[in-house]
């Protein structure tokens, strides 16, 4: 449940312990979503973490509404955006415009940690694989 704190007169804070954010698992893969306007209503952006398995890759897909931008955490892989490629390592950022077909692939053997941002709290996103093999 939402702890909802008053800040000045305005404005409210909305807090979940860790425990009770919402979690995507698939054969490849988990996300667990941070914040979006489906948790926090209201919210601007959407934020998770993934995590994704040694040789394993997200579906080519992209997001119609909004940007993202990737933060590795851990691990190592490759990702591959519009027919570019790039090694990305931990502390490595990439920002992936509104529109670009994209996939993460972990090219490391252990799990490839990141930090995901969308510029929507109603983050779209449009499949061009199926999501289980």
């Amino acid at each position: 449940a939402d702890r909802v704190e008053q800040v000045g007169e305005a404005h409210r804070v909305r807090h979940r312990h860790d425990d009770e954010r919402a979690e995507e698992t698939f054969d490849w893969a988990s996300l667990k979503w941070l914040s979006s306007d489906k948790l926090s209503p209201g919210a601007a952006q959407t934020v998770g973490v993934s995590r994704i398995l040694p040789g394993q890759r997200n579906p080519l897909h992209y997001h119609p509404n909004c940007e993202e931008v990737l933060h590795v955490l851990a691990g190592s892989g490759r990702h591959s955006f519009d027919g570019e490629r790039v090694e990305l390592t931990a502390g490595s950022t990439i920002r992936i415009p509104a529109g670009v077909k994209h996939y993460f692939k972990n090219s490391g053997g252990d799990a490839l940690v990141y930090l995901i941002s969308f510029s929507s709290g109603r983050r779209e996103t449009v499949f061009l694989e199926p999501l289980q093999p």
